[in-house]
């Protein structure tokens, strides 16, 4: 299904602001009137150079980022969130009214760029998670004080360039962080953890490797495929006094639901304290 977008500025163009160029520039992807990109560096500037991608670095070019922004509808902000608030700052003289700025950092409230953006900017806060590389992030997006429906539904039909979109309060933004945000990282470590059994038990690491991700990925396809509540799948799986069923009764007498609940907990904790600038 092919998509068209307006011309889009991405301001510090690094791992998720080019994990997003990569799916915009997908051949079923239409964006009128260009994508601009900026770095720091001309050498990371250079490398994004393809696809019709008008790639500018602030090293050689302290206009960049004004000229990146000129005449775009959407502006994707990609810096630090120590630096976003400088950088609005920088480009509020020149974006046009109307131009949606989406900003990409964590702590960064929409209220704080409001007031240093043109009240006919609207603003909104997306966090997309690393699968983005391979177009399949799960993004949440939640809308600023002066965002309109239009505004928050160009703003999906970006991301969902690169995966599914999950519209959400502000409030609830940094939560969503600890689930998909971070939900990478536990499944990666799921996939640690299993694979150093696997080698306990005897296997190779490269037979460890390939029982382990063949089975994550399978599973997640499976899911995906039949549309089915994940506790079923888990149900057909596991036989009545099987082998399934005993290794299952030791994950729960472990308390791993508990685990969660505590993980994510120490997470959104972290989050507060990086929004409240520690």
């Amino acid at each position: 299904m092919s998509t068209s977008l307006p011309a889009t500025a991405i301001l510090g163009a690094g791992s998720m602001g080019g994990a997003i160029l990569s799916g915009l520039v997908h051949p079923d992807v239409t964006v009128e009137g260009g994508i601009r990109v900026t770095n720091r560096t001309e050498q990371k500037a250079v490398a994004l150079r393809h696809g019709g991608v008008t790639s500018l670095a602030t090293e050689t070019d302290p206009a960049a980022n004004a000229s990146a922004v000129t005449g775009a509808k959407i502006v994707l902000i990609g810096v630090k969130p120590y630096m976003v608030i400088d950088l609005l700052r920088e480009i509020a003289p020149v974006l046009e009214a109307g131009t949606i700025v989406v900003s990409l950092a964590a702590g960064i409230t929409t209220a704080a760029m409001e007031e240093v953006l043109p009240e006919t900017v609207p603003v909104l806060r997306s966090m997309p998670n690393t699968p983005a590389v391979v177009g399949l992030a799960v993004t949440g997006l939640a809308a600023g004080s002066r965002a309109s429906d239009d505004d928050v539904a160009l703003a999906r039909r970006l991301f969902a360039c690169v995966g599914e979109v999950v519209t959400i309060p502000e409030d609830k933004i940094d939560a969503l962080s600890t689930i998909s945000g971070s939900g990478p990282a536990y499944v990666f470590y799921l996939i640690e953890q299993l694979t150093r059994t696997a080698v306990d038990l005897g296997f190779t690491e490269r037979q460890a490797a390939t029982m382990v991700q063949g089975t994550f990925r399978g599973a997640s396809e499976l899911l995906a495929h039949e549309g089915l509540d994940p506790a079923e799948l888990r149900r057909r799986v596991t036989s009545p006094n099987g082998t399934t069923e005993r290794a299952v009764a030791v994950l729960e007498e472990g308390g791993l639901a508990g685990l969660f609940d505590r993980a994510t907990a120490a997470a959104l904790a972290r989050a507060r304290e990086i929004a409240a600038g520690q």
